[in-house]
């Protein structure tokens, strides 16, 4: 499987870290060794002082496409989840300063969060769902699918110019404002609409 993420899709997180606004969709990628197992918690890599949350809605592709037409992306997933990209900030920032690639960074082992899929039937519009992510209980960040910069079917035809899209690949949109550092002992849960979807322990 690959997973695909998407950088700086919500303007509330651009503005956030001050970065420039792009003028198209930001790819980087994970490899599945990034996925954390389930039931597995989160441990803080030694290398990073700085490990932050990004809660984002991802989505699994079903079927095998290539320059997918925007208008026909919609048949290339079926089911759609929260997950969390862990990115060692403090790491990132040294790696951006000397226009280095963010891989050290962000896809890193455990660094890939997955919850539990639900049929996007479930849902009148991929295009208007909450998520949000409680740390301790607490909301920290809240998002809707409708405040991206790029849609859902936009971003699986755009990756698909760049990638063979496979059955089993998973797609990272993007988190909205809110990110900040986790510590030991700290539960991070998932929510899609009041669903939720997974529960992380940090150690």
């Amino acid at each position: 499987m690959k997973i695909i993420c998407i950088g700086r899709n919500y303007t509330s997180h651009i503005e956030e870290l001050k970065n420039e606004r792009p003028a198209e969709p930001v790819i980087f990628m994970k490899p599945d060794s990034a996925v954390l197992l389930k039931q597995h918690p989160f441990v803080i890599p030694e290398f990073s002082e700085d490990i932050h949350h990004e809660i984002e809605i991802i989505v699994k592709i079903n079927k095998v496409g290539k320059y997918i037409e925007p208008k026909f992306a919609h048949k290339y997933y079926e089911e759609i989840s929260v997950g969390i990209d862990f990115t060692a900030r403090d790491l990132q920032a040294t790696l951006k300063e000397k226009g280095l690639p963010w891989e050290k960074a962000k896809a890193f082992d455990g660094s890939a969060v997955i919850g539990d899929f639900l049929p996007k039937t479930l849902f009148s519009s991929v295009e208007n769902i909450n998520f949000e992510l409680t740390n301790n209980s607490k909301t920290v960040q809240k998002g809707n699918t409708r405040l991206m910069l790029w849609k859902i079917d936009e971003l699986i035809s755009y990756v698909s110019q760049y990638f063979t899209l496979k059955i089993g690949d998973v797609i990272f949109t993007g988190t909205p404002s809110g990110v900040a550092a986790v510590k030991p002992n700290d539960v991070l849960e998932g929510f899609l609409e009041d669903k939720k979807l997974f529960r992380i322990q940090v150690k």
